[in-house]
């Protein structure tokens, strides 16, 4: 028994006895439209989702820079999550994509049987689950940037708060105007 399988960098043969032989692709310009398309938008979600580590780690309450700019921090967050969304977007499309042509070359009836059937890989399905947690993770941090007020990180602001409240429980009220 013999599968076949094709990624983006090389294609692989599993079989019973020899176990799993891989060809790297030795041509960019000799491969299919949709597998040079394809290497371009994963190198694409890649630099994007990276970018939007960068950019989304700024934007912690935990970080202590700009820790005054909330606005800025809500902002990069934002920004983060936007581009966490799109890397998913651009690593869902190309996975999905040659899934697809797979699919239509293997229950192509014009194909002779002599010709091997390609099969999905294992980098397909990681493909699929790396796309859908950046989708998740793009719309989980704009959800959170956008729906909840974060305190300020600094310990000084939780200290004078405590140290105002302390003042009103010495005069045994509990109104600051009084």
């Amino acid at each position: 028994m013999e599968n076949w399988t094709m990624g983006l960098w090389q294609a692989c043969v599993v079989q019973e006895e020899v176990g799993t032989q891989c060809k790297d692709f030795e041509s960019f310009l000799g491969l299919p439209a949709e597998l040079r398309i394809s290497r371009v938008l994963m190198f694409l979600s890649n630099g994007l989702g990276l970018l939007g580590l960068l950019v989304s780690g700024f934007g912690l309450d935990c970080l202590r820079i700009g820790e005054t700019q909330r606005d800025v921090k809500k902002r990069l967050l934002i920004l983060g999550g936007i581009l966490f969304w799109t890397a998913g977007v651009t690593a869902l499309v190309p996975v999905s994509w040659v899934a697809h042509v797979t699919v239509q070359e293997f229950w192509d009836d014009s194909i002779p049987e002599i010709v091997p059937r390609w099969e999905f890989g294992e980098a397909l399905f990681i493909g699929w689950f790396a796309g859908f947690s950046l989708l998740l993770g793009g719309c989980l941090l704009n959800w959170a940037a956008c729906g909840t007020q974060a305190p300020l990180a600094s310990g000084h602001y939780a200290v004078a708060e405590m140290q105002t409240q302390c003042a009103y429980l010495e005069n045994g009220t509990a109104n600051p105007s009084v």
